[in-house]
């Protein structure tokens, strides 16, 4: 049984503001609250369409104090609209301690689904979404991130990342070392902006391909699945 107010995770743009969806846009002038990851980015999408309801921020450097002040807020029958930067919340982004929270103090919890990254990436890469994992930004180093990369070089299933511009090469040139030059990857850059862009090869020509460019933008790589007649060769596996 749920009492007081209602939690709204809201999905928001990832890059043009004209896809968020009605409803979104009716949540967040009907709310009493928004929490929002980036007060500053959020207030550019709300001027855009003309809301006033009162942000507060909420992110990964303040949960633990910011939580209990919106838990007691929605007892006392307050509502409140949970956003990130882009997407979803609690998708790479903060968001799943207060819902969980929400949940635990049975205060209503409702998606209000948005646009993603994850699936934006999938739909144009040519690989099939049937069955996939998605692994958010890989550790920066060490055993993790090593251990993720022997994961993928190993999983049967297409794998979806997020890379920061900065670390793409980088990246890319663990993948080759760890899952094979010759597996099928894709990098969508800049989704649902101007200057999007998706680039499909092999992992040995995209690190060639970015290797030559300077990298501006959100990035998502999509790495195809392994070929069940791939060969077990051992490949170099450690990255540094």
């Amino acid at each position: 049984m749920t009492s007081g107010g209602t939690l709204y995770v809201c999905g928001t743009p990832i890059g043009n503001l004209g896809d968020i969806t009605i409803r979104a846009l009716d949540v967040l002038r009907s709310v009493d609250l928004i929490a929002a990851e980036d007060t500053r980015r959020t207030q550019k999408l709300l001027s855009h369409y003309e809301i006033a309801t009162r942000i507060i921020s909420y992110h990964e450097h303040n949960k633990f104090s910011r939580t209990p002040q919106l838990i007691e807020m929605m007892k006392e029958g307050k509502n409140v609209a949970l956003v990130t930067d882009a997407g979803m919340p609690g998708i790479s982004d903060p968001g799943a301690y207060l819902v969980d929270s929400a949940l635990s103090d049975a205060i209503q919890v409702v998606s209000v689904p948005g646009p993603s990254a994850v699936t934006a990436a999938l739909s144009i890469s040519g690989f099939s979404g049937d069955r996939f994992t998605f692994l958010g930004f890989l550790p920066r180093k060490g055993k993790k991130r090593n251990e993720v990369l022997e994961d993928i070089a190993k999983d049967a299933r297409v794998s979806v990342i997020y890379e920061s511009p900065y670390r793409l090469v980088r990246t890319l040139s663990d993948l080759v070392s760890v899952v094979g030059g010759t597996r099928k990857a894709a990098v969508a850059r800049e989704l649902t902006k101007l200057h999007e862009e998706v680039i499909k090869g092999t992992l040995g020509e995209l690190l060639e391909e970015f290797s030559q460019r300077t990298v501006k933008g959100e990035i998502t790589i999509v790495v195809g699945a392994k070929d069940p007649e791939e060969g077990n060769k051992k490949r170099a596996s450690s990255v540094d």
